[in-house]
């Protein structure tokens, strides 16, 4: 399937910027579920969570691509093409265009 999807394929690896949603520590919200955004490493709460945040990250940057970022869950998901992967592809820098 990751075939179908030129974002996940090329979705990189990026450090974590925070350790629980950025947007509802600074507001002290709570969230649900996180998501780490694989093109930058925001950290936001899922679609369950009251402010959405990972999603809201999405339509202000357009960076496609979140994957869990709760413990044990490395599953993938690509906004613009609607595609979810239970594991996210090992790319390899060769495979990397």
């Amino acid at each position: 399937m990751a075939a179908d999807c030129e974002h996940v394929e090329q979705a990189g690896d990026p450090a974590p910027r925070a350790v629980g949603c950025e947007e509802c520590l600074s507001s002290g919200s709570s969230w649900v579920h996180l998501r780490r955004c694989l093109s930058c490493g925001h950290i936001g709460c899922c679609d369950s969570s009251p402010n959405t945040h990972a999603t809201k990250h999405f339509h202000r940057t357009h960076h496609p691509v979140i994957q869990s970022f709760e413990p044990g869950e490395d599953w993938v998901w690509c906004f613009e093409d609607e595609v979810f992967l239970e594991h996210r592809p090992v790319i390899t820098d060769e495979a990397r265009p």
